[in-house]
This record gives C-alpha cells, structure tokens and sequence, in this order.
C-alpha cells in the first residue's frame, strides 16, 4: 500500500523552482519525489514543512539532488536532516532557527 504524499510543483518570485511536499516520505513513494525531482535542473526550493515522516528511502531521494536543494523544514526534519548528514550537502532552513522567515523570496 502507498502512504498518501502530495507534490505541488511551482516557482519563486525570483523564477526558482518550487516544490511543496505534504504527508509521509518513506519507501511506498520515494520513488514519486524521485520522479519529481529527476525532471528538472538547477536550484530548487524544497519545501517540506508539511512533511509528517522521511524514511531513509525519502533521505535517499534526497541525497541524490543535494547539490541542487534548498530545503525548507520543521524542527523535526531538521533534526534528521542534520543527523543524517545532508544538511552539510544541501542548505537547509530550519523553522524553529533563526527569525522563521523562508529565505529570499517565497
């Protein structure tokens, strides 16, 4: 069985992709990020605010873009994020860090 995950791609002010990432991230639809991610080029905000898990096959997904993500996340995907190591490969803004204004132009 998939656990539900919705992907809304769209685009900053300043032109850069978007893509908007909602429910669970694990190994019935990393292949579905995978997809999303595959068909495009250069920065890409990543924001996954909405989020509720990431398995190690969602973080897989996400090590493969790395060099190209911006990630936006909650505490608790920052934690894993950092734990993992992929926070030293992509940037990632946390919202419970800082002043919590998403970078740049949303």
């Amino acid at each position: 069985m998939t656990t539900p995950l919705t992907l809304i791609p769209g685009r900053r002010p300043d032109g850069t992709a978007r893509l908007a990432v909602s429910g669970e991230i694990d190994m019935s639809n990393a292949g579905s990020l995978a997809d999303a991610l595959d068909g495009g080029s250069g920065p890409l905000l990543l924001d996954l605010t909405a989020v509720e898990y990431l398995d190690s096959a969602g973080l897989s997904v996400l090590f493969a873009h790395a060099d190209r993500l911006e990630i936006l996340a909650t505490p608790l995907l920052e934690s894993v994020l950092t734990v993992s190591g992929l926070a030293e490969l992509a940037t990632v803004h946390g919202l419970g860090t800082g002043d919590g204004r998403l970078p740049g132009p949303a």
